[in-house]
């Protein structure tokens, strides 16, 4: 048999897909199921389609039956007319090797991968890379974006610093002569020290002062607030898992320090001018055997530990987990940096709990503590908030070491519950293998499976709306539905479109424990009956999408999406931007405003706070499409695209976009 030729990003979504949750909680597919009756699903309220995407096998089974003698119309939410807060014409949903904007507005390149971050950076050259180049060059595969005013600028809109994250590395796509190295059929063989450090300078994350003169976007060179964060930077752990004995080393006997951060894919902001930037697939950096006394290999199966996606512990013995068990548990954290000092040391805040945090972007509650909402970006884990001791007006530069961390458990009424994940209270207790809050926070997901959170289907970006109250949570897929799994309710195996959760907080108080939540889209293709998706009948054919990912929250209050998943053989339409309607007659409408070259991923979104700049990230473009058997393996030689530089001496390059209305004015009006 073939062995697949997934690129690393591919395989990452397929295992992500798998899930490590054993767990008997229900899934969130159960609740919607109890939620409404038969005959209300049945007749369309949710579609055939929205059945498949939410609802699992076990929750269909008392309906099998009477849909074999019920059609199941498509469901779409009525519109009388089209919402009127996102005025722009639409763009055209396809796929190319360029990037397009929605009329009326200019996308520009800010910076690329290789592009010089620090003073002294060297020109990129992709045939001649070295660690020591790449540590003071942007790097790879750039994530969440958020932007900071300067302190004092005449126009904060203008000049401010930009924040960004470097998720992970396609060695196939960035290195000459390669090709993957992770298959089976392969094993690394073309990996070397030099190329894993390379690696290694490519993640973490960049610092930039940026400006804007006569329109036009603009990094700072040999600015004084430059900066790159690596996975050799050093780190400390802070809160109350700082110290335990599961993140003692050989290499730091206090479990109190640790070298760089990896995978981080989403982030926030805080009130008080630092960014939080999460540790996500952490699991694909290790390799090797579990020693059998470690006491670890519950906690690691939870976490998929080892994956070998990387040929990292090879040369680096920390991660090899039968040299260092313990060194898995000192990554999965939200990393909090002060971009305005570039000599501050980033802290692993350890009291917002262990997990593949997609993202961490927080909110002022009424009691003015600070609520941090965050998704565990798996098929079948949870959702998450943190809510402050102390509250944002106190000047507590460390307020993230101390609150409480809560998981989500959603019921069939339409209510929702969030529980505290402490120590001694309910089952966190010595008798199921707890024995301090150390142990809750480093292994988060046994604690939420024991309290019996929600499993949901791949929960990764959760956004407040400082407008509105409402909390969004975005839901990639529900996984891969098997073939034996279909029936007459789920005609169609491996339904991946999910759908976007509002959380309401009761009283409009986000430190609260009780919230309502209704599902604000399902997302897929409208027009196809099966699918189910209830975009608004005044989405267009371009303004459907699939697979929501990252999302932002403009100064007006209206939602952006930014989505992973689509391409050309799965949806017809690459990634990007999509506007969504949340309120009024226009309730779930979706508008296209972005789209990524093909094999790219849309990530970042980020706005300045006068809504004048959208700062966009294009993730690994250049992919193959892994869905079109016709497709090549994608290489250095021969990406899918070279934008965006569209140089044939230049492979193609992640990039961060800056995009302004022409003649100046809000984004998207």
């Amino acid at each position: 048999m073939t062995e697949p030729t997934r690129t690393r990003s591919q395989a990452a979504e397929a295992a992500e897909d798998a899930g490590s949750n054993p767990s008997a909680n229900a899934t969130f597919g159960d609740v919607v199921a109890a939620r409404f009756d038969r005959r209300d699903l049945l007749r369309g309220l949710l579609g055939v389609g929205a059945i498949a995407a939410v609802v699992t096998p076990r929750a269909l089974a008392a309906t099998e039956a009477a849909a074999a003698a019920e059609a199941a119309p498509a469901a779409a939410v009525p519109a009388e007319t089209a919402p009127t807060r996102f005025p722009f014409a639409e763009v055209e949903a396809g796929s190319d090797t360029h990037h397009h904007v929605a009329a009326g507005h200019d996308a520009e390149i800010l910076i690329r991968w290789g592009d010089p971050v620090l003073p002294g950076a060297p020109a990129f050259d992709p045939h001649h890379q070295s660690a020591a180049a790449q540590a003071k060059q942007f790097g790879y595969n750039n994530d969440f974006v958020g932007y900071f005013p300067m302190p004092g600028a005449a126009d904060p809109a203008a000049h401010g610093l930009l924040v960004v994250n470097h998720e992970y590395t396609n060695e196939e796509l960035m290195f000459p002569g390669l090709g993957r190295q992770d298959l089976k059929s392969v094993a690394f063989a073309g990996m070397t020290k030099t190329l894993v450090d390379i690696e290694m300078a490519a993640h973490g994350g960049s610092v930039l002062e940026i400006r804007r003169t006569d329109g036009q976007w603009a990094v700072v060179p040999d600015s004084k607030y430059a900066r790159r964060i690596t996975a050799e930077t050093p780190m400390v752990l802070t809160g109350p898992a700082a110290g335990s004995a599961r993140l003692v080393t050989a290499a730091d006997p206090t479990g109190r320090s640790v070298h760089g951060m990896i995978n981080n894919c989403a982030g926030g902001t805080t009130p008080w001018g630092t960014w939080l930037t999460c540790e996500e697939n952490i699991n694909y950096y290790f390799s090797g055997t579990l020693p059998a006394d470690s006491g670890e290999a519950k906690n690691h199966a939870r976490f998929n530990l080892p994956n070998s996606a990387y040929a990292w512990g090879r040369f680096h013995e920390r991660f090899d987990i039968g040299k260092t068990p313990n060194e898995p548990n000192r990554f999965g954290w939200v990393v909090e940096i002060d971009p305005f000092d570039p000599t501050s040391v980033p802290k692993k805040r350890t009291a917002m709990g262990r997990f593949k945090h997609e993202g961490a972007a927080g909110i002022v509650a009424k009691t003015g503590q600070y609520v941090v909402y965050q998704g565990d970006d798996e098929r079948f884990d949870y959702v998450y908030k943190f809510v402050t001791t102390g509250r944002v007006d106190s000047g507590d530069r460390d307020l993230l070491d101390s609150g409480t961390l809560h998981v989500a458990r959603f019921d069939a009424d339409g209510r929702g519950t969030w529980m505290p994940l402490v120590f001694g209270q309910g089952p966190l207790t010595p008798e199921n293998g707890f024995q301090t809050q150390a142990d809750v926070l480093i292994g988060a997901r046994l604690a939420a499976d024991r309290l019996g959170a929600t499993k949901m289907d791949r929960p990764e970006d959760v956004e407040a709306n400082p407008k509105t109250g409402k909390v969004y949570v975005m839901l990639t897929n529900n996984g891969k539905r098997k073939a034996d799994q279909t029936d007459a309710v789920n005609p169609r195996a491996d339904n991946r479109f999910g759908h976007i959760v509002e959380l309401t907080p009761d009283d409009g108080d986000h430190a609260a424990t009780g919230f309502s939540w209704e599902i604000l889209v399902r997302c897929g293709d409208p027009a196809i009956a099966a699918v189910g998706a209830t975009f608004s009948s005044a989405t267009t054919k371009d303004g459907w999408f699939g697979m929501p990912d990252n999302c932002a929250v403009d100064g007006q209050g209206r939602l952006w999406v930014a989505t992973d998943g689509n391409s050309a053989s799965r949806t017809g339409r690459a990634d990007g931007i999509w506007a969504m309607e949340t309120e009024g007659q226009g309730r779930g409408t979706g508008k296209h405003f972005f789209r990524v070259p093909c094999g790219a991923e849309m990530c970042g979104p980020y706005f300045t706070p006068d809504d004048t700049t959208f700062f966009v990230a294009v993730q690994h473009p250049g992919e193959a499409d892994e869905d079109d058997p016709k497709a090549a393996p994608a290489t250095f030689e021969a990406p899918s695209t070279r934008w965006p530089d569209f140089d044939s001496a230049m492979p193609p390059r992640p990039a961060v976009v800056a995009i302004t209305k022409r003649g100046g004015g809000r984004v998207g009006t």
